[in-house]
């Protein structure tokens, strides 16, 4: 007999552990990668701040050039917010769990823009600086300052928008490799359920081959010999047919003892029937007494052998008995 290394409970638990390993990732890539999508839009979202305080700043040195008297501040708070802004995306911030420029192209054009806002924060501290000395004869510095601010805040502009769409482009890249790992565990769920089906019905069909040859036994009503179970599966059933067919065997040989026993005892009968007769003819024919006792003295060594044949198959018969008294617990030894 054939006889499979794995056991039904061993599938039972691989399976199992397969797919709680499996969920458990899916699970942790899943809740890592929202993670991390959070961050890229909070990157994003701060990058595309950046284009609104320089605008911001701009049209406040503009107001203020006209307007001298007006306050400082929502121009001193968009200058802070853009500085601390652009360290944050250069270095990373612990505080707000924003990590440095995730790729050598997006650090690159972190420092472009460093380079521009330096010389654009310098017209802004220049123009703070003459506004507030209020000297009609740096107004022609004054000037140049703000058309400084001008054109530098294009270029400033421009190269902002080309950092936000790079650091929109890594995201969309970050979420194609999100898809991707989803495909690929919906393609291992499916292979895995179909690994599972194909175990499961594996396990059925040999179910139900041992149940048929189980049934074939039970049904058997001739005095032929028992055939043994012969069936690959899995080691539970295995051991239930090696079961079976331990009772098989002893059955089989009872089975023959029992049919020899039989034979000499018909044996027997048959030889007393034949001694009988022969006795009897004897009797009628024999009238010298000297031969009729040396004839009853041979019919009885007969008888004797006789007797000793039935008693042979008696005392096999008893053993036979004995052994089906025993045959219910001699194999679960």
């Amino acid at each position: 007999m054939s006889i499979k290394e794995n056991t039904i409970s061993t599938k039972i638990r691989f399976i199992g552990i397969l797919f709680i390993v499996l969920m458990t990732s899916i699970i942790a890539t899943t809740i890592y990668l929202n993670e991390k999508n959070k961050k890229d839009a909070l990157l994003i979202n701060i990058a595309g701040k950046q284009r609104m305080l320089t605008q911001n700043i701009s049209k406040n040195i503009f107001y203020l050039y006209h307007n001298n008297n007006d306050s400082y501040s929502e121009l001193d708070s968009s200058t802070i917010e853009f500085i601390y802004n652009l360290n944050s995306l250069k270095d990373g911030n612990t505080l707000t769990g924003i990590s440095k420029a995730p790729t050598d192209e997006i650090a690159k054009q972190l420092s472009k823009v460093e380079v521009l806002w330096n010389n654009f924060h310098k017209n802004i501290n220049d123009f703070k600086e003459l506004v507030q000395k209020n000297d009609t004869n740096n107004d022609a510095i004054l000037k140049n300052i703000v058309n400084s601010v001008y054109s530098t805040n294009t270029i400033l502009l421009s190269e902002v928008e080309s950092l936000v769409s790079m650091y929109t482009i890594h995201t969309e890249r970050k979420s194609d490799y999100l898809r991707y790992i989803q495909y690929i565990f919906a393609i291992i769920i499916i292979l895995l359920m179909v690994y599972s089906f194909s175990q499961l019905k594996s396990m059925e069909e040999n179910a139900k081959r041992f149940f048929e040859e189980s049934k074939r036994i039970m049904e058997n009503d001739n005095n032929e010999l028992l055939v043994p179970i012969k069936i690959e599966a899995e080691k539970e059933i295995v051991d239930a047919t090696d079961t079976i067919n331990c009772f098989i065997d002893k059955i089989n040989s009872a089975m023959t003892y029992s049919a020899n026993a039989i034979e000499q005892s018909k044996n027997a009968s048959i030889k007393l029937e034949e001694i009988t007769d022969e006795f009897d003819k004897i009797i009628d024919e024999l009238t010298n007494s000297a031969d009729i006792s040396k004839q009853l003295n041979k019919s009885e060594d007969i008888v004797i052998q006789s007797q000793e044949n039935l008693m042979n198959s008696t005392k096999k018969l008893q053993e036979l008995k004995n052994e089906l008294d025993k045959l219910l617990n001699w194999c679960g030894k």
